[in-house]
């Protein structure tokens, strides 16, 4: 596993995967910072995002921040937060202020849908990409399914919120690796 050289190659990097990402970056963020930097293994990948979707606010700044304070302590969290933010935020108002003028044209709608199924697909590749580290999980394997489809039915059947259906298994997940991680 590599580091990052500086907190302006971790800057330029969440800005550059933050350009990539636009309408989610769990795919981008996955394949930078495990593929191509190294920064993280699969497994540590893995769980830094799992805590990154349980802090409030975009799983991605929250990860940022997680990773610029790793290697860099509070001055590594705010270049890559600045780096997550900065040239995104601009290109984002830039894009709006064009999607305004042409948001009733019927391609520009269709475009969007075209984008919509686009991202659900790259979701579900990295799922499947990340289902690696669950081999080195304390947990079996069946009861990690479990807690997943537990996840999926809250929230995709029965219409819960996130957060409602996230909390609970959450700590009953914490509890159940916690117990098996004691001596």
């Amino acid at each position: 596993m590599k580091r990052p050289q500086s907190r302006s190659a971790l800057f330029w990097a969440f800005t550059w995967l933050a350009l990539q990402g636009f309408g989610g970056v769990l795919a981008v963020a996955q394949r930078v910072l495990v593929d191509e930097r190294q920064w993280l293994t699969p497994e540590e990948f893995a769980e830094e995002w799992a805590a990154a979707q349980v802090l409030p606010g975009p799983n991605v700044v929250n990860l940022s921040i997680m990773l610029g304070e790793r290697y860099f302590g509070w001055r590594g969290a705010l270049c890559a937060f600045a780096g997550i933010l900065a040239l995104p935020t601009v290109v984002a108002v830039l894009l709006a202020s064009v999607y305004a003028q042409f948001a009733n044209l019927p391609a520009v709608a269709g475009s969007l849908q075209g984008m919509s199924a686009v991202a659900a697909g790259l979701v579900a590749a990295t799922a499947l990409k990340l289902a690696v580290a669950f081999k080195k999980h304390p947990l079996p394997l069946t009861l990690n399914l479990g807690l997943l489809t537990a996840v999926f039915v809250g929230v995709a059947w029965w219409h819960q919120p996130l957060a409602w259906v996230l909390l609970p298994l959450a700590v009953l997940s914490y509890a159940l690796t916690w117990r098996r991680l004691l001596p």
